[in-house]
């Protein structure tokens, strides 16, 4: 996991700070599901996406302009796309976990609205 992390390069720590503070919303959220947390979560969500997404184009483009100048530009970039696509694959990993807490969340506002 380290590994990934360290393969990913500079965009792998602002993917892991939204990711976390969506996390550690959306638990919040599952724990005592107020309304008010709604746009928040919505928002730290996208801004983990965002900068996975932000980190594997960034270094698609290092790649890129690297592969440019050798003469082995299919495995270049090859294992430049594939370090980058960490950033990808880290925001998914922590969208899914905050989504499942965000479910859990819903799941309990809609118990509580029921209850007479």
């Amino acid at each position: 996991m380290l590994e990934a992390f360290r393969l990913g390069g500079w965009g792998m720590f602002p993917t892991l700070f939204f990711g976390v503070l969506f996390v550690t919303v959306a638990i919040g959220y599952a724990r005592n599901p107020e309304r008010a947390r709604r746009v928040l979560l919505s928002v730290l969500s996208l801004l983990t996406l965002a900068a996975g997404g932000l980190g594997f184009v960034t270094g698609a483009i290092v790649t890129l302009t690297y592969a440019a100048g050798t003469p082995n530009q299919d495995a270049v970039i090859a294992m430049g796309i594939s370090e980058s696509l960490h950033n990808i694959a880290l925001a998914l990993i922590l969208v899914v976990l905050g989504g499942i807490a965000t479910a859990v969340g819903a799941w309990r506002a809609q118990q509580q609205q029921q209850k007479p």
